[in-house]
Parts: C-alpha cells; structure tokens; sequence
C-alpha cells in the first residue's frame, strides 16, 4: 500500500515515465523470446557504438529512463532482467531521439558455467547492467544513432 502512495505522491511526468516503462519490458520480454534473428533487427547496427560524449540537454532524461526501466522491472510479473532492461531502455531513449549503444557479454558464474550479460550505455552513462559488466566480455553490440544527437541538435 506504501507503494501505491509513493506513486500517487509523484509528478505527472514521472507517473507517465514509469507506466511507459511497465509497457515496454512487457514489449520487450516478448522481443527476447523471439529468434535472435528477429530480436537483432530491433537492436540497431550490428557492431558499432555510438559516442561516449555526453549531450547536456539529455543526461536528465537519460537518467529519468534509466530510473524508470530499473524501478520498474522488480514490479513486472515477467521476468525482466539484464537483455530485457536494456532493450527496454534502448527503445525509451530511441523515441527520444537519443542514442544508445546495447552491449552483449558472456562469461563464466563461480562454477564456471557459461553466463550471459546485457546492458545499455548512452553517452558515458550506463543505463542498465553496470553493476555486472566488468565480469563479461563484450561478443557484440548494437547501437541506435539518431538524427538529432548525430547532428547535433
């Protein structure tokens, strides 16, 4: 119930904000249970990154979405962990016009069992799965460059 009233005491934007992010770990959950093939066209360029440097006019908004996918995927019935984190946050910064590089790691657990990582980087601000990354190497990425951050607007 304490919940319920945090999110009633918020503002407007950060109400829509947090729906929006529910709504789109629900789309992306379904992307990742797809073929890869398939998820891969949702990602972006294969390969490349985007710049590390940061646009001023965005770090506010990136770290608002960043806030948002986090805080919302533990309230998700489905599982929303690091790949549907990112994608989910990938496709919040891509309506906004703002680019984002998705990264894809593997490494070993403390049994030496293969593992797999996501996360999702924009300027030098890593939006999802940061906590984790150090421990993989990258195998691949995926980045979203968009008209205005690529022209500087």
């Amino acid at each position: 119930m304490n919940k319920i009233k945090v999110f009633f005491s918020l503002n407007k934007s950060t109400k829509f904000l947090l729906v929006e992010a529910y709504f789109i770990l629900a789309w992306a959950r379904f992307i990742k249970s797809l073929p890869f093939s398939k998820v891969a066209q949702h990602l972006g360029e294969s390969m490349t990154e985007t710049s590390f440097s940061n646009n001023v006019e965005n770090i506010k908004l990136i770290r608002e979405v960043s806030f948002a996918i986090n805080v919302m995927s533990r309230y998700t019935f489905w599982e929303s962990m690091c790949l549907v984190k990112a994608i989910a946050g990938m496709k919040m910064l891509e309506k906004r016009k703002v680019e984002s590089t998705l990264y894809l790691g593997t490494g070993k657990d403390e049994d030496g069992n293969m593992i797999a990582h996501a996360w999702l980087r924009s300027g030098s601000f890593f939006l999802t799965g940061a906590e984790e990354m150090n421990r993989f190497t990258v195998i691949g990425n995926f980045s979203k460059k968009n008209s205005l951050d690529s022209e500087g607007n």
